[in-house]
């Protein structure tokens, strides 16, 4: 049973990384474009480094945490073993986005000042 529990685990937690690290790429690109003065080769380059840090953050995290816990012998244990683990996983992947958010809007108001200094004009998008 535990075989089963753990594929699951695996299976479950590794699609909702894969999920959120996609919908994060392709809504947050918007965010870094205007947080990185409307240069969008630097807010694409950025987007995919995220992405791969994201993954290897969270796949850490998910593989990491697979031996954690007491093994279940009951099917009530097993879904209670599942969740919390899938649960702890989801948080992280909340406090992860939020974290990148809040450095990404740090970056971005510092890379704003830096052009408002020089009186660049930011590059703008195509």
């Amino acid at each position: 049973m535990i075989e089963i529990v753990y594929a699951l685990y695996l299976l479950i937690t590794i699609g909702i990384t894969i999920w959120v690290a996609r919908t994060l790429s392709r809504n947050g690109v918007v965010f870094l474009i205007q947080c990185f003065g409307h240069d969008e080769t630097l807010a694409r380059s950025t987007n995919h480094l995220l992405v791969v840090g994201f993954y290897l953050v969270n796949i850490g995290f998910i593989t990491l945490t697979l031996s954690l816990g007491a093994e279940p012998t009951t099917i009530p244990g097993a879904i209670r073993f599942l969740s919390s683990k899938v649960g702890l996983a989801v948080i992280v992947l909340g406090a992860m986005h939020f974290f990148n958010m809040g450095a990404i809007a740090h970056f971005g108001r510092i890379v704003e000042g830096w052009f408002e200094q020089r009186h660049v004009t930011p590059v703008a998008s195509a």
